[in-house]
């Protein structure tokens, strides 16, 4: 489904976000992961404020909503499912969670560069990468 317009850029930025806080606390209840409990944590939360940032980002720019056209943009390779999330072992989890933020970081670069037409939409989106970067950052210290 192709992500035609300002809305559907920052709606589907929502679903990822809402899709990785719904994997990491799934993950901070799972037992085997329970040495990188606190980390999971820490990015359930970021994550929650990410989600309050594209939602603050959509309702302040909305009168630019309709006026962007966004061409050759589709969700494709940016959708994954993680299935078994409660089963999986520690380094299942990790694995899982990098795929999932070098997502975030792909689809938020992707997204800046083809929303650029609006400076602080891009902006925001730049943030929301440089936030899911971190958290590559403290997958690659484990």
């Amino acid at each position: 489904m192709p992500l035609e317009n300002f809305g559907s850029i920052l709606n589907f930025a929502e679903e990822l976000e809402l899709q990785d806080l719904g994997f990491y606390k799934t993950l901070v209840d799972n037992p085997a992961c329970a040495e990188h409990k606190a980390m999971f944590e820490g990015f359930a939360a970021t994550i929650d404020k990410n989600v309050k940032i594209v939602q603050r980002t959509r309702r302040e720019n909305v009168t630019e909503m309709i006026l962007e056209p966004i061409k050759d943009f589709i969700r494709a390779p940016f959708c994954e499912e993680c299935v078994g999330i409660d089963k999986m072992n520690a380094a299942e989890a990790l694995d899982a969670a990098r795929r999932l933020e070098d997502r975030a970081v792909r689809y938020y670069t992707e997204a800046a560069v083809k929303i650029k037409a609006l400076p602080e939409v891009a902006r925001a989106l730049k943030l929301l990468g440089k936030k899911h970067s971190a958290h590559i950052a403290k997958l690659d210290e484990v």
